[in-house]
């Protein structure tokens, strides 16, 4: 298609010669401008979108986040947040879907901490470096640093980040348990008030229970280098007969092998359980939810499993990586540094329940008044292990799960061996699981 000048067919008198002189510049300039757009099919510049997607979260937090710093830039970029599933491997399996066919609508990503080896292995997220990553780095934790970390590189600013603790019924039990073993013996003592509610089913939280305890008796899953198993045998023998011991106990809620974090949380707010294994978010949903159950609700350190020796508890959160697609990478590092700022920390601590990656805010006024176990949190973070960081990851949680589930059928002496096998079947991907 050709574009013409429309040709002017009326001359005009020397009476209307300039008003309509005028009316003709104004003509053509509209002219030109339609003519230099339709020939060209290129459209005024706006202001780039930046997808940030991530998890639902309920306060709005998020939302909060990132219309502030869409405020910020001065248009320079505005964040739009996209929902991901609720279910964490749906999550994992949407974006591993589309990052590996390259999708360029992703700029920003809210990354579980355990996909950081896949993701950085797969070539899907881009690496912090520079300014970007000293940013990143200022005064997080070690724990979150870490678990946005592969092989000495960081590829994610830590944003969020979460362990469990041990909450307990202050009306039944003066002093809280030390050991796993001290634990299950006086929930046995109170008869079915005494329940322990956990997470057993066959899913994410069975491996991180067992990795919890695992670390807690000086064990891990892989070596150093993430590429051969340990399972040290003492250590593993004593992770095992754990929870062997604890689940065909009388402490043992009876639906424990399809129990996740929101059964066990229901179950401790139903009145009917004396102890509980979970994450920090039990607290304002018992408040709000339970209050009677609330003001007699204390909570401290993981139970230990070799008595003298802390528990070493497994890290969650969320981490903010950079998709290699993306058209802004640039923007989409300035947007995801803006997100994980102090001040969306402390907003989603106060508004969301979500404890921040950064150590000053756990001095914070108003971050200790939302969390008032701040300091069992903070000591429990600075003992924190990590699961095991490889791209194999996923496979290694299901060798574990489904060779673990049930919980009460565990031999230690037998499913040693059948976990050593599993785990190494992972590793060599023979079978894929």
């Amino acid at each position: 298609m050709m574009c013409k000048t429309p040709s002017l067919t009326t001359i005009p008198t020397s009476t209307s010669k300039t008003r309509l002189s005028k009316r003709c510049a104004i003509f053509l300039s509209l002219t030109v401008s339609i003519i230099f757009f339709g020939c060209t099919g290129q459209e005024p510049q706006t202001t780039p979108v930046l997808h940030w997607y991530v998890f639902n979260e309920p306060s709005g937090s998020f939302t909060n986040a990132a219309e502030n710093c869409s405020r910020e830039s001065q248009q320079t970029y505005q964040v739009k947040v996209v929902h991901l599933p609720a279910d964490a491997d749906q999550q994992r399996e949407q974006l591993a879907r589309r990052l590996a066919a390259g999708d360029t609508a992703i700029d920003i990503i809210g990354m579980d901490v355990i996909w950081t080896a896949e993701f950085a292995k797969a070539g899907w997220i881009l690496p912090w470096t520079g300014s970007a990553a000293e940013q990143a780095r200022k005064g997080r934790l070690q724990a979150p640093l870490q678990s946005a970390t592969y092989h000495n590189q960081l590829w994610a600013a830590p944003f969020t980040t979460n362990t469990q603790l041990l909450w307990f019924r202050t009306d039944r039990v003066d002093k809280p348990p030390a050991t796993w073993d001290e634990m299950v013996r006086m929930a046995e003592s109170l008869g079915d008030a005494g329940t322990i509610q956990a997470q057993g089913e066959r899913y994410e939280g069975f491996t991180v229970f067992f990795i919890s305890l695992l670390a807690s008796a000086g064990g891990s899953v892989l070596d150093g280098s993430g590429e051969k198993v340990s399972l040290a045998r003492e250590p593993t023998l004593q992770a095992l007969s754990t929870m062997a011991r604890f689940a065909s106990s009388a402490a043992a809620d009876s639906s424990l092998a399809s129990a996740r974090e929101d059964q066990a949380r229901l179950g401790f707010e139903s009145g009917d359980s004396t102890f509980m294994i979970n994450y920090t978010y039990v607290w304002p949903s018992a408040r709000k939810n339970a209050p009677d159950i609330a003001a007699h609700m204390g909570w401290t350190r993981w139970p230990a499993v070799i008595d003298g020796k802390p528990s070493r508890v497994t890290i969650g959160g969320i981490n903010l990586g950079v998709s290699a697609h993306s058209r802004h990478p640039q923007l989409a590092f300035q947007a995801a540094a803006c997100i994980a700022q102090e001040s969306h920390q402390r907003f989603a601590a106060e508004h969301g329940g979500l404890p921040p990656t950064i150590a000053a805010l756990y001095d914070d006024p108003e971050v200790r008044q939302t969390f008032p176990f701040a300091d069992v949190l903070r000591s429990t973070l600075k003992d924190a292990v990590q699961r095991p960081q490889t791209p194999l990851y996923n496979d290694v949680s299901l060798a574990i799960s489904r060779t673990l589930h049930p919980m009460r059928d565990i031999q230690p002496e037998r499913d040693i061996t059948r976990l050593r096998n599993a785990l190494n079947r992972a590793l060599n991907s023979e079978g894929l699981l």
